[in-house]
């Protein structure tokens, strides 16, 4: 069974369901789990939004299917019991020292055009290291740039026009995309995204580009015919409960 499984099983539930109904049940405060993303942004040398975003979607994939999260896996406990609740993360900027000090902590680092990003291992957020919780999650944000279009081939993650998100914000969201596809997907085209480090694109498209590919009212509809998925935010921050952040279509 995949550790994703219940991610599966929730969002097939979804499918059908307006956002209101999807709720799941507030973990008491010392419970509540959270996967901490931590985007290297060097002062004299920060990195491109877009790359960092596409490594921050890799980087939280490869940590729910590296071969330590699979059941007898020593990351198995830990990567299940936060999948089966509310998938948050909490993305954190390091430079320095204190990037090379987040590398000591289980996880998985992803480079994408020199951008860099560590996904560690989710626990309670209570349990943070003091060497993670000191790194700040305020001010992570970098300017627009301007990608080449999309290759054909690759799983594409369109952030919503009409929603400005933060870095740090954008960062979780593509990274909750990427696992809802991959929770999808068979095993023999998880394999082949492995095979490419779960490599994808991000990108945000016109308004009409993205009306065009929203699922609207048939999103069962909309994965069978285009594996396309929508991402709604449960809100805990900078948007509203509901809001759709990112749509994410499976292609290779």
């Amino acid at each position: 069974m995949s550790v994703l499984e219940p991610l599966a099983a929730r969002y097939a539930e979804w499918l059908g369901l307006p956002a209101e109904e999807t709720a799941l049940p507030e973990a008491e405060p010392d419970q509540v789990r959270a996967m901490p993303v931590i985007l290297r942004m060097e002062k004299a040398t920060p990195p491109s939004r877009t790359p960092l975003l596409e490594a921050a979607a890799a980087a939280a994939l490869a940590v729910c299917l590296d071969e330590r999260a699979q059941p007898g896996g020593e990351w198995h406990e830990a990567v299940h019991d936060w999948v089966s609740g509310h998938i948050r993360k909490v993305s954190r900027r390091a430079r320095g020292t204190h990037w090379v000090a987040a590398q000591e902590f289980p996880g998985v680092t992803v480079t994408v055009g020199g951008a860099e990003v560590r996904a560690l291992v989710p626990g309670r957020v209570v349990d943070v290291p003091k060497e993670i919780a000191r790194l700040q999650i305020q001010g992570s944000d970098l300017p627009p740039d301007e990608p080449p279009p999309a290759p054909d081939d690759l799983p594409l993650l369109l952030l919503n026009p009409e929603v400005p998100m933060t870095v740090g914000k954008a960062s979780a969201q593509v990274g909750h995309g990427t696992m809802i596809l991959a929770s999808l997907l068979p095993d023999e085209e998880l394999a082949k995204w492995a095979e490419r480090g779960y490599a994808c694109a991000v990108r945000t498209p016109s308004v009409a580009q993205w009306k065009h590919l929203h699922p609207g009212d048939d999103p069962a509809g909309a994965w069978r015919s285009r594996q396309v998925v929508a991402v709604r935010d449960a809100g805990f921050t900078e948007v509203e409960p509901g809001t759709v952040t990112v749509l994410a279509q499976y292609r290779s």
